[in-house]
């Protein structure tokens, strides 16, 4: 069950990404062309962001196919933590990019280069926020499904696209009323949200890395479905949390003192068969099976 899950999850991964390539180069190609013609700062430092978001996209499917692996001898918990790792490349791009569009402005601004408006800017833009924030809610939905880190990541970098189209319409406005910097400015503005949004990134994949507990809900779940058992008196000692898109999950659950080791071993079994069907998420389990006696009720 728990592989199903994986390789199902994997197939819409790579399906979203696959589309996310696909109107990323269009668009990274139609901005940087339009941006020198036209002589915008900010539409080409939109492009080039559009090109990093090729970048990002592959580093989602490598970082997919390598957590889909088998857990191996080197890696028995699996390979999970590399969609982490991926989420991390993709925010420092992210950082990186920003700080260059304030950067590149910033010298703009300091040379006084003023920049004309031109209604091909306008019509760019406003196609790339219409597309990437169609990407952003498409790829954000499988990101939420599939619990993918990632995939996550790459959710906002789309976001960020849009964010920075929306400075290049802004910017443009800003021409039209005689702003003759209005362009490097929207262009600055861009580059502290993108930064912005990596740092959050970044430390959403620390959160994991350091071994922080899973969402709140899920718990919930998971409690909703130990205390629906019957044969479960009572249960103590539940920990879990991520591995990549993974939950490991560990507990102590306390049975009938009478039981046999077989029939305390099937409630155990019917547990796990019940987490993981339930759980929407690929998910280890590990019970450990105790008597139900006044000295275990902790």
């Amino acid at each position: 069950m728990k592989t199903d899950k994986i390789q199902i999850i994997g197939r819409q991964i790579k399906s979203v990404t696959y589309t996310g390539m696909v109107v990323n180069f269009a668009l990274s190609v139609v901005k940087i062309a339009i941006g020198f013609l036209a002589g915008s700062l900010a539409l080409v430092a939109d492009g080039i962001h559009s090109s990093s978001d090729l970048v990002t996209d592959i580093a989602v499917l490598l970082g997919e196919r390598l957590s889909s692996k088998e857990p191996d001898r080197s890696h028995p918990y699996g390979h999970g933590r590399a969609e982490t790792f991926t989420s991390i490349i993709i925010a420092l791009v992210l950082i990186v990019v920003g700080g260059s569009m304030i950067y590149y402005a910033t010298i703009a601004i300091a040379k006084d280069e003023v920049t004309a408006p031109h209604l091909a800017v306008l019509a760019v833009g406003m196609v790339s926020i219409i597309s990437k924030e169609w990407l952003y809610k498409v790829t954000r939905k499988t990101a939420v499904k599939s619990h993918s880190p990632s995939l996550y990541a790459n959710a906002w970098h789309h976001r960020s696209d849009a964010l920075s189209s929306v400075a290049v319409v802004i910017g443009y406005i800003l021409l039209q009323f005689g702003f003759g910097h209005g362009d490097q400015v929207a262009a600055i503005t861009v580059g502290i949200l993108i930064i912005w949004v990596g740092v959050k990134i970044i430390g959403d994949a620390f959160r994991e890395l350091t071994e922080a507990a899973i969402d709140t809900e899920t718990i919930e779940d998971i409690e909703r479905i130990i205390n629906a058992d019957p044969d479960i008196r009572h249960w103590h000692k539940l920990r879990a949390r991520t591995v990549g898109r993974e939950v490991f999950l560990d507990l102590h659950i306390l049975v009938d003192p009478e039981l046999n080791v077989a029939a305390a071993h099937q409630i155990s079994e019917n547990l796990e068969k019940n987490l993981d069907e339930q759980i929407t998420r690929p998910i280890n389990i590990t019970i450990h099976i105790e008597p139900d006696i006044p000295s275990l009720q902790k």
